[in-house]
């Protein structure tokens, strides 16, 4: 409740409320266009110095027109400039590009001539070194041809051979037929390990006689005999024995046997001043020499008391590679002073054949270098010609004051 003027208003009447709004509205109108009010003054008085600013400001905008065309007419003296001074760089880079190119033109050439030739020696050195091989390879197959056409002319005579062949047990059946196959035998084995000038067969002595085969070794201990002897029914007796009788007396048969021959070389084939202080008796089967040895050694050591060495095919193959040395080392003693020529000669080839080796390295080498100096040689063109393709003649480095223009101040 409130009382104006003695008069009392309720304020939750809705009239009395529409009322109290509508003053408010007012007063509030009121408040706001005094502000106004002020606010107003308040401009007046800044809108003056802001006049005095646009005035001034109004003035540098003219200034700054003067400068900008003062500024427009040096950017047009830069500019000739810069256009000077591009033709000029343009005409240099030419004529340097130009040079560099006529040097690396005289460059490949020379380059070029040096690979042809490298490769011209190369491709002669390797001619020749195939030429030689195919010549080797040529001549090793034509000789293979020729082996390989005697063993098949070998097999046919085998083969044409074998159904005339007799059996061993026929063909020592006879003495005759098994003296021939003792010395056949001894011809094979004494053909294969001597050279043809170092023996001889069925060589007659001073005496006489006549020997199986003839060493001719040097003094000493000199010529030696070697015969060939085969007591094959003793020892066929001896294999056959039964009873402690027919055993005794084939053992005895062959005791027999072998001092007959021991006394028959000894007495033939030792000559003193013609053949050396003993001999040698071969015996063709292994059987019967292993028989000797194991169950006759007094046989043996009566051989060597009467200088008779008894051999079979295994053990004189050995004998004889045991001359063999000696008739190797009493030639190349007669032989030394031709052997030290041959020496030198040998020297000298080897000497010849080291400074072939160094020139043939010599001329791989120049012609690796020539190619490593071409590679190079097109590497540096290619990094240049890039370099040439990303010029941009319009980066110039701001640091360098030999590519700035001044500018010249504008007369006022």
């Amino acid at each position: 409740m409130i009382e104006i003027s003695g008069q009392i208003y309720d304020l939750s009447d809705p009239v009395v409320m529409a009322a109290l709004a509508g003053v408010a509205a007012i007063l509030l109108i009121i408040l706001m266009l005094f502000l106004a009010l002020r606010a107003a003054n308040r401009s007046a008085r800044v809108s003056a110095p802001l006049a005095e600013q646009m005035a001034v400001l109004g003035h540098n905008v003219q200034q700054l027109s003067l400068g900008q065309e003062q500024l427009r007419g040096g950017l047009t003296h830069v500019s000739e400039a810069q256009a000077n001074a591009q033709v000029q760089m343009v005409q240099t880079v030419e004529a340097r590009l130009s040079s560099v190119q006529q040097q690396m033109n005289d460059r490949l050439a020379d380059n070029a001539m040096r690979g042809q030739r490298a490769l011209a020696e190369m491709q002669e050195r390797m001619k020749e070194t195939l030429h030689g091989s195919s010549k080797q390879t040529a001549t090793s197959l034509t000789q293979l041809q020729e082996r390989l056409t005697a063993i098949d002319k070998a097999q046919d005579n085998i083969t044409k051979l074998s159904g005339d062949v007799l059996s061993l047990q026929d063909i020592l059946s006879n003495k005759q037929t098994r003296g021939a196959f003792g010395e056949i035998q001894l011809n094979d084995i004494v053909s294969k390990a001597l050279p043809t000038d170092s023996y001889a067969f069925q060589h007659s002595l001073s005496n006489g006689k006549r020997a199986d085969c003839l060493i001719h070794l040097p003094n000493p201990p000199g010529p030696i005999v070697i015969d060939s002897k085969f007591p094959l029914e003793p020892y066929e007796a001896l294999r056959r024995a039964e009873t402690q009788g027919q055993m005794q007396e084939a053992a005895r048969m062959m005791k027999t046997a072998l001092r007959a021959h021991i006394k028959a070389i000894s007495e033939k084939y030792i000559i003193d001043g013609e053949t050396a202080d003993g001999a040698l008796m071969f015996l063709p089967s292994e059987a019967v020499y292993a028989e000797l040895h194991a169950n006759f050694a007094e046989i043996v050591r009566e051989g060597f008391a009467a200088r008779v060495w008894i051999v079979s095919p295994t053990t004189c193959m050995a004998t004889l590679n045991t001359m063999r040395a000696i008739l190797k080392d009493a030639r190349m003693r007669e032989q030394a002073g031709a052997i030290r020529n041959e020496l030198g000669m040998l020297h000298k080839d080897v000497e010849r054949l080291g400074d072939r080796v160094a020139n043939l390295d010599r001329h791989f080498g120049q012609a690796s270098k020539d190619i490593a100096e071409i590679k190079v040689s097109a590497d540096k063109a290619g990094r240049r010609a890039l370099r040439l393709d990303s010029f941009d003649f319009e980066e110039l480095s701001a640091d360098d004051p030999a590519n700035v223009v001044p500018l010249s101040k504008p007369d006022a």
